[in-house]
């Protein structure tokens, strides 16, 4: 086996971890680079070891996924290729209090390097005279249904319920999701799964009393249902549509995609 050196620069308790440009095969790769890591962490007492590859690279991720580092971030554009080409660089990182081997090891690299979704969920609320709650968000113009971003770790149904606390002052308890619809990308936003939630009829008494909460909502507005296409967008319009038609579901886009499975055989 040819020689291969890995380094380690140490500052403050934290090492970069780094080679040069020798060509190597994967095995080689890994088994330097978990000596070095363990020898590191270990030895001179580290709580972070990091370390940057081209996202080109795939002999080093695989090194690094299997030495029990995880993905914290992707540099765009970061470096220069010989061939004048930009490339993005990855940042990895093993802390020492990190699980490295076992299931537990294995799991916590894998939930850092596959793919993510946002999760939504709104909610919609009617008055008595059939009319839709929506909030006027100061940084857009279409308007939305009450609700928002659920935080990691929670639950659609409650995530959906903290938001409308937050944004309105409503306490609401919510069952089941009427609409579960994949959202593609859109605006600069990645795709997404929206939980929508129907919150019933409010009593006159507490539907006039709602008013905005949060700091980036302008105002709330009971809008009729003939209104709605002018006030949020096309997508959101086909699933209230759906909502307030009855329709329950999983959709795509808004639509939903067929009786059933379809089977073919090649």
């Amino acid at each position: 086996m040819s020689e291969f050196k890995v380094q380690v620069d140490i500052a403050q308790g934290i090492g970069h971890l780094r080679w040069g440009e020798q060509l190597t095969d994967a095995q080689t790769l890994e088994r330097a680079v978990s000596l070095a890591a363990d020898d590191a962490i270990i030895a001179h007492n580290l709580r972070r070891l990091q370390c940057d590859i081209p996202a080109t690279d795939r002999v080093a991720m695989q090194a690094l996924h299997r030495c029990g580092f995880r993905r914290e971030g992707r540099l765009r554009s970061a470096i220069l290729t010989p061939d004048g080409q930009l490339v993005d660089v990855l940042i990895y990182a093993r802390l020492a209090v990190d699980p490295v081997y076992g299931p537990h090891g294995f799991s916590g690299v894998m939930n850092s390097v596959l793919p993510t979704k946002r999760v939504i969920a709104h909610v919609v609320f009617r008055d008595s005279r059939g009319r839709v709650l929506l909030t006027e968000p100061t940084y857009k113009q279409d308007w939305e249904l009450p609700g928002g971003v659920v935080d990691p770790g929670e639950s659609p149904r409650l995530g959906a319920q903290r938001e409308v606390l937050e944004e309105i002052g409503l306490e609401c308890a919510l069952g089941q999701p009427v609409l579960v619809d994949w959202m593609p990308p859109h605006l600069g936003w990645g795709d997404a799964i929206e939980f929508i939630y129907d919150g019933g009829v409010l009593p006159d008494h507490v539907a006039g009393a709602l008013a905005p909460r949060d700091l980036e909502l302008r105002a709330v507005h009971w809008v009729p249902r003939e209104e709605l296409p002018t006030r949020v967008s096309e997508l959101s319009h086909r699933r209230l549509e759906l909502t307030l038609s009855g329709e329950s579901g999983a959709t795509e886009n808004g639509l939903f995609q067929g009786p059933g499975s379809n089977w073919s055989t090649g």
